[in-house]
């Protein structure tokens, strides 16, 4: 049963994400900054997936090693994975930040959101992404794991780890959350700021038809970090590591295969130009 519904889940994001990266780059129309950016969000979703899924779907059925996994592999696969949601993170806030400019200062939207510097905060976001993990994947090699060795977790996340260690967890514990901390409030904080700007401005439009037309272009992005950040907020930024693993579980699963599986549908369904495009390319 797992099984199924993980695959069937995981491949439904493969297809939806990939439909996006393709219409975008087919359709002229979609060539803009803000859905250069959605390409990013959908290649980091396919491979933010891809990192867990296709070894825990071997663990259900038992091949490619079924459940077991090495200590530098499981490293591995939670270095990839904190680095690819953190790099979420500073995607999301700088497509909030194309927002605020689209909407707040139009008229200086081709100066302030140019090409290069599309690409250069995209580079900023994967290499502070890349970043995020360092010092907590250090520590993480440091500690002893003596007894079971046994990860009661559908793949290798940092609190199922740090039960097994043995030796004082304390300092590894305390960096996670302020790391955690300092990425989920530096991009929030840029996305809060943005939208908050975009709703003042949008209060002082008489236009009741402009109003909606302005907040649908970033309806969708509302939606997919509002969904993200709080099961993130939720999972990471706290310090009790014998939190409930089966509920820690339930919520990880959300964030690292619903979350992925639902965006591309949000934005296909909230977003007329992806919407148009999309029906354009199948019709």
């Amino acid at each position: 049963l797992f099984f199924t519904f993980f695959l069937i889940m995981y491949l439904f994001t493969l297809v939806e994400n990939l439909a996006i990266i393709l219409v975008v780059a087919s359709d002229r129309r979609l060539r803009r900054p803000m859905y250069f950016f959605l390409t990013h969000l959908s290649c980091l979703e396919i491979w933010y997936t891809s990192v867990t899924v296709p070894k825990m779907l071997a663990g259900f059925i038992g091949v490619g090693g079924g459940k077991n996994i090495s200590y530098t592999g499981c490293l591995s696969q939670l270095f990839i994975f904190t680095f690819l949601g953190a790099t979420e993170c500073f995607l999301l806030a700088a497509m909030a930040y194309d927002r605020y400019v689209a909407i707040c200062m139009p008229l200086r939207y081709a100066a302030l959101v140019s090409w290069g510097t599309c690409v250069r905060l995209a580079a900023a976001c994967w290499l502070l992404g890349l970043l995020t993990p360092v010092l907590p994947i250090y520590l993480m090699s440091q500690l002893t794991f003596c007894g079971p060795n046994v990860i009661d977790h559908f793949f290798c996340d940092a609190s199922p780890l740090l039960a097994l260690s043995c030796s004082d967890v304390t300092l590894k514990e305390t960096t996670d959350f302020l790391v955690s901390l300092a990425v989920l409030l530096a991009s929030s904080t840029v996305i809060s700021v943005s939208y908050g700007n975009i709703v003042w401005t949008l209060l002082h439009i008489h236009s009741a038809a402009e109003r909606r037309k302005a907040f649908s272009t970033c309806a969708a992005h509302l939606t997919v970090v509002s969904l993200f950040y709080g099961t993130l907020f939720f999972m990471y930024v706290r310090t009790k590591v014998a939190s409930s693993i089966n509920f820690n579980k339930v919520v990880s699963v959300f964030y690292s295969i619903v979350t992925p599986m639902l965006n591309p549908l949000i934005y296909s369904l909230r977003n007329k130009e992806v919407k148009g495009a999309l029906g354009r390319a199948f019709s």
